[in-house]
């Protein structure tokens, strides 16, 4: 561990100009009085490490001095292209890899270069999760990736949907975060022939490695198989129809309230306008609940036609509504 450490700092020294005890401290974790010692380390092992005195003083290295230790090893240029992500990088215990590989790349940039992480990191952040959602950080996702990055099998347990559990040996192939949840692309060791699928990684318990390494099928697209999973998915949950009439109005806002796929599909096959000016759409929904809440949030651009028993509920509410707004004689 010290000696990555020191070579830590010697790579932050190389792409700043001078660093201050408490800056270095900080950046690596460790108290003020560690820096010191592994500066003299890095000192009797001959490179050049000058100390400025005072209060605006720091660490810097003398003479355009250069270590060649700025090569990527092979984790650490994975993990680079997922620096974008950071709170990713943290679940999946892969931090301090990025943090060496981006000091690495610093350290060989020219020096007019050297701001170039500081201002893209100014510039663009990611923010995955939902808003009002904490993001989920399952308790075995490291273990899952560390099986991932070695093309590893693991052996766990996991909970379907419907509660039962299954006890396994899976393939892994890669991880997806979809608005702050992890899944896990698999092939189930043995398969029956189902080939891979798609894993809530918080579902996972007990996982262990030591099911040895396997051979990665080379033909397999990460992002492609999981547009095709998120559609089929999308598809899937989509068991019920309404009709509806939209005003033009209601046209345009249908895809904000809806799936927009759906949406979009129902909007394509509309019939009309009619006299009124409104077109008629079919629209696939996941249920009739969900549909009252989306299509509510409508208003009068909306009329449900069919079914009768979710007709029935919209009139029910716009007149509770109606005689709340009219109680007062507003």
């Amino acid at each position: 561990m010290r000696a990555a450490r020191v070579i830590r700092l010697l790579l932050l020294l190389q792409s700043r100009r001078s660093m201050t005890a408490g800056e270095l401290a900080a950046e690596l974790e460790v108290s003020e009085r560690t820096v010191a010692r592994d500066v003299a380390a890095l000192s009797e092992a001959g490179v050049p490490v000058y100390a400025d005195r005072g209060r605006a003083g720091g660490y810097r290295l003398v003479g355009g001095y250069r270590t060649r230790l700025t090569g990527l090893g092979r984790h650490e240029a994975e993990a680079l292209f997922l620096s974008g992500v950071p709170s990713a990088l943290r679940d999946m215990g892969l931090a301090d890899t990025a943090s060496a590989a981006r000091l690495k790349v610093s350290a060989a940039l020219l020096p007019e270069l050297r701001d170039a992480e500081q201002s893209a990191a100014q510039r663009f952040h990611l923010d995955a999760p939902h808003w009002w959602q904490a993001p989920e950080t399952p308790e075995q996702l490291p273990l899952i990736a560390e099986a991932i990055w070695g093309d590893l099998r693991f052996r766990g347990r996991y909970r379907r949907g419907d509660g039962s559990g299954v006890e396994r040996e899976w393939e892994p192939y890669g991880l997806v975060l979809k608005a702050g949840a992890w899944y896990l692309a698999a092939r189930p060791s043995g398969d029956d022939g189902h080939g891979h699928r798609i894993y809530r990684v918080a579902r996972f318990s007990e996982v262990a490695l030591g099911g040895g390494p396997f051979d990665r099928d080379p033909g397999f697209d990460l992002p492609a198989f999981w547009a095709g999973q998120a559609a089929a998915f999308a598809r899937a949950i989509l068991r019920e129809h309404v009709r509806l009439r939209l005003t033009e109005a209601g046209v345009r806002r249908l895809r904000h309230h809806t799936d927009r796929t759906a949406a979009d599909e129902a909007v394509a096959h509309a019939e009309g306008p009619d006299a009124d000016g409104r077109m008629t759409v079919t629209l696939a929904v996941e249920s009739l609940n969900v549909a009252f809440e989306q299509l509510l949030a409508l208003g009068a651009d909306a009329e449900v036609l069919e079914p009768p028993g979710l007709r029935g509920r919209f009139a029910r509410a716009t007149a509770e509504a109606a005689a709340l707004y009219l109680r007062r004689g507003d």
